[in-house]
């Protein structure tokens, strides 16, 4: 029988969790890339046994991405790619910077923000690009961006430079992999407001450093916020369209 691998970084909580538990109930291989395991999922493995999927965690701060792209090209490499039907790499790893002007965010922060935002999803890409050549099955790479990346916010440049510069990859990459027989499908996908830890963390920031904080209050007391598992399953639904990698950068309300 013919297996489904998914990697999804950013896999502890929020968006991610909430995608692994969708995939591990679907019956796919899921590789969680968080700093840390996560209780719940692997309860959840536990739980759906023989008829749900398989759960591998790895520790990895990837603030510091380059041990987590060697071990991923490194299992990748080591595994038969017949035995899966698709194979799926999903970079949902982000942070956001304290809310403020950028020459008051500590510069450790600002850099942190970058690698784990972008760096890491660079990084992670070309690691399964590698380890899954020559792989017949449906290769496809997911970076989950945001709305920020497409329209400028002052208080949250990082962040926003982060997801601009994920787009563009995104299209880099398309055009690379158009150009190979059987290249990887690649989106950068916009996944909606989710209502996250880094949601907490806009609509809780100083107005006076933030002059959104108001509109990201307004977000919850407006009933404007996905749970991150709704959110999941119209990200998963968009990845799972026939028609997923035709434009290369997307957003989850697309028709």
């Amino acid at each position: 029988m013919l297996h489904h691998l998914t990697v999804i970084t950013g896999a502890s909580r929020g968006l991610g969790a909430a995608m692994a538990a969708q995939r591990l109930r679907e019956g796919h291989h899921v590789i969680g890339i968080s700093r840390q395991a996560s209780p719940e999922l692997a309860a959840l493995a536990a739980r759906e046994g023989s008829s749900g999927g398989k759960l591998t965690q790895w520790r990895f701060d990837l603030a510091e991405p380059e041990a987590a792209a060697k071990q991923l090209a490194t299992w990748l490499g080591s595994h038969d790619g017949q035995a899966y039907a698709s194979v799926s790499l999903i970079n949902n790893a982000g942070v956001v910077t304290t809310p403020g002007p950028l020459e008051k965010t500590p510069w450790a922060e600002a850099a942190r923000g970058l690698r784990v935002g972008l760096e890491a999803a660079v990084l992670l890409s070309g690691a399964f690009l590698q380890g899954t050549t020559g792989w017949p099955g449906q290769r496809k790479v997911l970076l989950i961006s945001s709305g920020l990346g497409r329209r400028a916010m002052a208080g949250s440049a990082v962040y926003c430079a982060a997801k601009a510069g994920m787009d563009h990859f995104a299209r880099a990459l398309a055009l690379e992999q158009g150009a190979v027989p059987h290249g990887a499908r690649v989106v950068s996908l916009a996944p909606g407001i989710i209502d996250t830890d880094m949601q907490v963390q806009l609509r809780s920031a100083d107005p006076s450093a933030f002059p959104e904080q108001e509109r990201f209050a307004q977000f919850k007391s407006q009933n404007q916020l996905d749970t991150p598992d709704t959110a999941a399953a119209k990200v998963l639904a968009y990845l799972d369209r026939a028609d997923f990698g035709q434009a290369p950068v997307g957003d989850v309300r697309d028709a």
